[in-house]
């Protein structure tokens, strides 16, 4: 089993943000999962993207998705899955799911294609709903796309979003402390939830408000 992967971040745009991730394998191998967070002017694009399996050919489609994402992240993110599906078409595919933050209305929109699950934990604990789950459509992108349908919520300074991949347990929910700093969030469920039969990741993004 490889190294756990640790990105400790301090505050970028409207965002404080940590990951944690793990391949599975020997020490050095490199893992199909990988994350993207990128920052602009009055917001942010977070993603975090799962090869299809493990191994070298996982890593390539998830490598090509990130870069496809990190080297220009406008459009909705709709679009952005389109351009990635694009993009991908030579590769084993990928799933992902994205989430778009905009300081100018206060609002998060996000979409999932995939098992990569993401949950939005509300600061303020009365209220309704507290928690919110990304609601994700099945399909590949690279393969083959479902329709796409992006949802926009509005989001509060401490509004907490955390997104894994499929190597973590689907009870990593029942242990989430948002009083931490998301780096040792992103730790904590890596530590106490990993499978170990495949690549994992968890990103942990809180939203800090416009002018932070």
């Amino acid at each position: 089993m490889g190294q756990i992967a640790h990105e400790r971040r301090v505050p970028s745009s409207i965002l404080e943000w940590g990951a944690a991730s793990l391949a599975l394998g020997d020490e050095g191998f490199e893992s199909g999962d990988l994350h993207v967070v990128v920052p602009s002017a009055d917001g942010a694009l977070v993603a975090v993207i799962d090869g299809l399996g493990h191994g070298p050919e996982a890593a390539v489609a998830a490598r090509e998705a990130a870069r496809l994402l990190a080297e220009d992240a406008r459009g909705s993110v709709a679009e952005l899955i389109r351009r990635c599906h694009e993009g991908l078409r030579r590769t084993r595919g990928v799933v992902m799911s994205l989430a778009s933050f905009s300081a100018r209305d206060s609002s998060m929109t996000w979409i999932g294609v995939g098992n990569v699950e993401a949950l939005l934990v509300r600061a303020d604990r009365a209220a309704s709903p507290p928690r919110e789950t990304v609601s994700a459509r099945g399909g590949v992108v690279g393969y083959q796309l479902p329709p796409l349908r992006a949802t926009t919520v509005a989001v509060s300074p401490g509004d907490t979003l955390i997104m894994v991949t499929d190597g973590i347990r689907t009870d990593f929910t029942s242990s989430v402390s948002t009083s931490r700093h998301p780096q040792e969030m992103a730790d904590a469920i890596i530590a106490r939830h990993r499978k170990g039969s495949d690549d994992a990741l968890v990103l942990v993004a809180r939203y800090l408000g416009a002018g932070a």
